[in-house]
Formats: C-alpha cells, structure tokens, sequence
C-alpha cells in the first residue's frame, strides 16, 4: 500500500510531492504528463526566476526536481478514487491502495453548454455515477463523455440501469478498448425534460443514432451523467461524497484537508488565486499535513 498518492505534477501536485518526499513518505504522482501550466506562454512574476520562461518549462522543472528527491512518478489517467479510512484509486493503468490521497489537478472543467443540462441539476442530470446510480435501478440512462472516464462511469452504472448509452456529443470516441456500451455520436442539441430529465434530443441534421428510439433523433433515458474530459479533482471529490463549496470547488481546512480524513486537496481545485505561487504554498501545506496524517495512524496503530 502506498503512503501518499498525489494525483496531479502541477506546482500544486509537486510543491506536496518534494515535502512529502522530505517527509521520508516516498509519494507517488499520477498524471497524464500534461499540466495547465503548459499553456502558459511566459511566466514573469513568479519568486526566484532569474529570467521568464515559459509555463512548460518551469513544470518541467519542477518535475526534474520532484525525481531528483526521489518522487515516484505514474502516467496515467485517474477513473475514480473510493473508501475512507484507506483508498482505493482506479486508474487506465491499474488499482491502487493509498493511506493518504492529495488531489492537485487543477480546476473543475466546465460543464458542456448544451441546454437543459444546467436546468435539471439534481432531477436527472448527475455527476457521480457511484453516487446517484443507485436511483437508476431499471431505468434508462446516458452517459455524456467521450473518454476513459465516461466508460468508467458507465461500468459503474450498468448494474443498477436497464440500459447505458454514451454519448460523445459530436466528439469522435477515445477508449483505450471496445466499448461494451452503444455510443451514439451524434451532436446534442438539448436535455428534454420539465421537472425530471426525460430524454436527449439530438441535433436533426446528424441523427444517424445506435438506438431503438421510435423518433429518430431523441433518446428517451431517465438520467444523464456528466464525465465529459477526464476526472478532475472536484468531480473525484464529489463522487466520494466531500464537501464542495457554492462554486464547485473543493472545501478545505486550513490544513488542505478535504471533509474526508485523509482526502486533501491543493491548487485551482480550492478556488482563489489561479497563480502559481498559491499552489505551490497549497501543495506544500497539504504535503506536510499529509505527511503527519500517516506518522500520526502509525503511531495511533
């Protein structure tokens, strides 16, 4: 079992790597080797540069020097993080148990503009399959995304639904394999539904449909699950069921630490200040937070 589990090699992600790793927690990363500071064309007013680079270079920096301390590194893409007391983390590359999670990946990514999707939040329209699948017992449902996440959140709701369909949107499918779902590609044009989520209705001019709909362009379903991209933080976060502030972003202590005992969280994904120099003292503070989280259940045992 891994001590610390940093998911995220942004400066947030690192910043809790390099004092986890001063903490003797050997940590582990795991990312997709991309960071939103990749597109940051020039950074100028960051402590200690002594000329401006640009956003890639100084992540790469930071994670040269996260391997020279001995920070173990994953490239993968993070499906789902479940348990309480310890951790269990899905990922495209296989499961991991962790005592302590560190959520670093950034902000919450914006929900596609399709209309109806706002509107019928909370009566069919969901984000968290482990959460709300249970509700879906025997119905139809839908799942929006086009990636590793949605196919994972699709798995999570095919025991409790009659039927899941994915949806990518207009968006061409990116599964690593066969998906063992139907995949209807085509453009959406809104969620249907008054009080409750009724159905799909696709764009007319692109309604070649993998369903049996009586109506070609609409599919009738009860529920529509969000995992469009892949799972940021705040979504992980919500799917275990921690608290989320009014804009979405993770709720923390002043420890870093979520409403989860050993779920912590630092960087864009607590709202605030979107600089550097905030997540990287958020990824230092919940570093050492997690660091005397696990001394603290070994001394406790």
């Amino acid at each position: 079992m891994e001590k610390i589990v940093i998911i995220g090699d942004g400066p947030a992600g690192i910043s809790a790597a390099l004092y986890a790793a001063r903490g003797n927690m050997e940590p582990l990363v795991i990312s997709m080797g991309s960071s939103a500071l990749d597109k940051a064309e020039l950074i100028q007013n960051y402590y200690g540069l002594s000329k401006s680079m640009t956003g890639k270079e100084l992540h790469e920096t930071g994670i040269s020097q996260a391997r020279e301390l001995g920070v173990r590194f994953m490239e993968a893409q993070v499906l789902g993080v479940s348990g309480f007391d310890t951790f269990e983390i899905k990922t495209t590359a296989g499961d991991l148990e962790a005592e302590c999670v560190i959520l670093a990946t950034g902000s919450q990514r914006k929900t596609p503009g399709i209309q109806g999707l706002k509107e019928l939040e909370g009566r069919g329209v969901s984000y968290c399959a482990v959460c709300d699948a249970f509700f879906y017992r025997g119905k139809e449902v839908a799942v929006l995304g086009n990636g590793e996440f949605a196919l994972h959140e699709a798995e999570e709701l095919a025991p409790m639904a009659s039927k899941v369909t994915i949806c990518t949107n207009g968006s061409a499918p990116d599964f690593s394999g066969e998906a063992k779902f139907p995949v209807n590609t085509a453009k959406i044009q809104k969620i249907q539904g008054d009080d409750q989520v009724t159905g799909i209705c696709f764009s007319p001019e692109v309604s070649a449909m993998d369903t049996e709909s009586a109506q070609a362009n609409i599919l009738p379903v009860a529920g529509v699950f969000v995992a469009s991209g892949t799972a940021g933080s705040a979504s992980i976060a919500r799917q275990m069921g921690a608290v989320l502030t009014e804009k979405g972003n993770i709720q923390v202590n002043e420890n870093m630490e979520s409403t989860i005992p050993g779920l912590f969280a630092a960087g864009d994904c607590t709202g605030g200040l979107l600089q550097v120099a905030k997540a990287v003292y958020e990824g230092a503070k919940a570093g050492l937070s997690a660091v005397q989280y696990v001394r603290t259940r070994a001394r406790d045992k």
